[in-house]
């Protein structure tokens, strides 16, 4: 928890899933935000990745770059959202889809919104 001059206290960014953020209200909504990111596949990867998956396990290859695309489209939402004056995002999700064969889209999406402590 942080406490800044506005009286603000709670985390200097909040990313929830939820609509609302229980013991706060909603003060002012700034609309949909977005980050979002197009990933090429590594045919090394993929080879790895087919052979790994004929003797089951973890690819973790597969698995870092999905959670540093995961990281790297939450840090844009959340850089969206700061420069609209917003210090939360409601209603946050994930989407992907796959572009061709060689493609993959990673987007994390939400509403980016002005929240404060209830009294």
């Amino acid at each position: 928890m942080t406490h800044d001059a506005s009286g603000w206290t709670g985390p200097q960014f909040l990313v929830v899933t939820t609509n609302d953020v229980p013991g706060y209200r909603i003060d002012q909504v700034f609309g949909e935000v977005f980050g979002l990111t197009v990933r090429s596949r590594n045919a090394f990867s993929q080879m790895g990745a087919g052979l790994k998956s004929m003797f089951g396990g973890e690819l973790k290859g597969m698995t870092k770059a999905l959670v540093d695309s995961r990281n790297e489209v939450m840090g844009r939402m959340i850089g969206e959202a700061q420069s609209r004056g917003a210090n939360a995002v409601v209603a946050m999700r994930f989407d992907t889809s796959e572009m061709g064969d060689v493609w993959t889209e990673i987007c994390a999406y939400g509403t980016a919104v002005r929240i404060s402590p209830l009294q």
